[in-house]
């Protein structure tokens, strides 16, 4: 146990993770020169693409008579719960800064968490070899910002492989060997898992006290259910077979779990026999923050849609579904941790499950507090309750932390103010670099904001932001209505502030989208009982005097009238029928 190093790589999006873990794969000849690719690591198409880290990967390295079981982690703040469970199941991180851009959002927020976790960090200055570089300048950051002062910050080229060795001898110098006893009864965490449609499901553990070997009856401690251990072993990278794990070791088993909702990642495994008495903590269950709607192209992938949304659940416990029924037909609300993470959980179920998915306009968690006390959560308008009830209604607020080149504080400033952020303060350093802090409705970030931050700051700026809190606004229901009709997947909740405008524009669009009937369509906008926004769709009119040629007038008048009472009538009676693109461009035009 004493050769063994569990440690992980935490850092901004863009600093060289992937990029470390690679060279430390060519270094402990882990991989093979020939069977080499960037990001080694990244398996999904998607992380390949778009250049980023989703998931976590796990892979074992021998180095020097060690044992190097490393966890490369995403950068993005949507996927911090992917580097909360890899923190939980090390000992040690390496903190990773470029070398140009200096310390980051992300940066700062991924340090925090690891010093909560008690874990010993070693901070790495990355990509040395870049020209018009200042490392004296980054280094003072590091120790101004993260508070380091006597330790050692390491410069290196991931890319080159400048001082790579260098910091693997300092992960075996630093970072201590896991605690734990071979002999006691078995704890092993789950930290993460994966669905096999042939195998089952795969989990990836983390044996914290005593061992584990194939053929043991095991139990799962948060469920209650045993298995028969059939296979163990190491991903290095690939899965490599092995007969026992001990304490202190990472790796994987499969025990024919074929239910995906009988283990959860959290989860401490023991012996069915004699195990432990308490399981270990697990992980803390983060809130989902931004919710959107599934909805199949066609009725008959409901049942496909749910089978994969359980099955990416395994593998990605931050988001949670449930099934749901509207105007629109049976459909899925689904939780998310951002919106980029809503936007990549899309694309996986299109890509890996071949579904074609429609989803709604994404929308955050608001809090009722209604007159008898009761505090209620909803996600959906529909749901709030009779404004009668409601004593308060609060939103969540956010306190987002931005990172920018002096020079574009100004401009992002007022983005934010027009944003209803609250100003908290501005820090500059060295005449160069600021951080500003500011508190933001959530609700405010939902759509094109980082594109904003990004395009008003020329590509320099980087965010970050924490745990959303509830704060009571001034908030309103907005009911559409088509004629005396309430359409329930249109209301949406909006600040009273911005109501009106945002009534008017959504009545505008139904206008333009939605078919004419042969009876007028008013389109109304409503808060409670009063009307803050009009619009008409006039009637199909079918020519009934076309067939008359000359004669009386009054024949004329009478057809007309007759057409007349026959159109109110029907408007009386008549069904408005709401087809689904008025929806989809509604969503789609926000």
């Amino acid at each position: 146990m004493k050769k063994i190093r569990n440690f992980c790589i935490i850092a901004h999006i863009d600093h060289g993770k992937s990029t470390l873990a690679d060279r430390f794969l060519l270094l402990t000849h882990t991989i093979d020169k020939r069977e080499f690719r960037e990001q080694f690591l990244d398996s999904m198409d998607l992380e390949r693409e778009r250049g980023i880290t989703i998931k976590a990967h796990t892979v074992r390295m021998e180095y020097a008579g060690y044992i190097f079981n490393l966890i490369d982690t995403p950068g993005h703040v949507d996927f911090f719960y992917e580097v909360s469970r890899a923190l939980a199941a090390c000992e040690g991180a390496i903190l990773l800064v470029d070398a140009k851009e200096g310390v980051q959002a992300q940066t700062l927020a991924n340090y925090e968490m690891a010093r909560k976790e008690g874990l010993k960090i070693i901070p790495a200055i990355n990509k040395i070899d870049l020209p018009g570089i200042d490392l004296e300048k980054v280094e003072r950051e590091i120790r101004e910002l993260l508070g380091i002062e006597d330790e050692e910050i390491l410069k290196i080229s991931a890319k080159t492989g400048v001082g790579v060795e260098e910091l693997l001898q300092k992960v075996i110098e630093r970072i201590p060997a896991p605690g734990g006893k071979e002999k006691a009864p078995l704890k092993a965490l789950v930290f993460d898992s994966l669905y096999n449609s042939y195998r089952g499901v795969r989990l990836l553990i983390r044996v914290v006290e005593g061992t584990i070997s194939v053929g043991e009856n095991i139990r799962s401690m948060g469920t209650g259910r045993c298995y028969k251990v059939e296979e163990i072993g190491v991903l290095s990278p690939t899965e490599k077979k092995r007969e026992s794990l001990k304490a202190g070791e990472v790796g994987y088993l499969y025990a024919n779990i074929k239910d995906i909702r009988e283990v959860r990642v959290g989860d401490t495994l023991t012996t069915e026999k004699n195990g432990a008495d308490s399981p270990l903590p697990g992980y803390v269950q983060y809130k989902s923050r931004v919710f959107l709607s599934f909805y199949p192209s066609s009725g008959e992938e409901v049942n496909r849609i749910r089978e994969a949304l359980e099955k990416l659940s395994l593998n990605d416990p931050s988001f949670t579904f449930r099934q749901e029924h509207t105007s629109l037909g049976t459909g899925f609300l689904c939780g998310f941790m951002g919106s980029l993470h809503a936007e990549v959980i899309r694309e996986r179920l299109e890509r890996e499950f071949d579904l074609d998915i429609v989803s709604s306009f994404p929308r955050v968690s608001y809090r009722i507090i209604t007159h008898k006390g009761e505090i209620r959560e909803i996600q959906d308008p529909k749901d709030m309750p009779d404004p009668s009830q409601i004593m308060e209604i609060q939103e969540p607020w956010v306190r987002v932390v931005i990172f920018t080149p002096l020079s574009f504080m100004g401009n992002i400033l007022k983005f934010l103010e027009s944003k209803r952020g609250k100003y908290l303060k501005v820090e500059v350093w060295e005449e160069s670099k600021c951080v500003i802090v500011f508190e933001l409705p959530f609700s405010e970030m939902m759509t094109e904001f980082f594109d904003r931050i990004k395009s008003l700051s020329s590509g320099y700026a980087t965010l970050e932001y924490e745990e959303p809190f509830y704060r009571a606004s001034d908030l309103v229901k907005v009911d559409i209505y088509l004629n005396k009709e309430k359409v329930e997947p249109l209301s949406f909740i909006i600040h009273r502030s911005e109501a009106y405008r945002k009534a008017k524009t959504v009545v505008e669009r139904i206008k333009n989208l939605m078919p004419p009937h042969q009876f007028p369509i008013a389109v109304r906008a409503a808060i409670g009982g009063k009307i803050i926004a009009r619009s008409d769709i006039k009637a199909l009119r079918k020519d009934v005097t076309q067939h008359l040629y000359g004669g009386d007038v009054t024949r004329k008048k009478k057809l007309l009238e007759k057409q007349k009472r026959g159109k109110k009538k029907l408007k009386e009676i008549g069904k408005i029928r709401v087809p689904q693109k008025v929806f989809w461009g509604i969503f789609v035009g926000e």
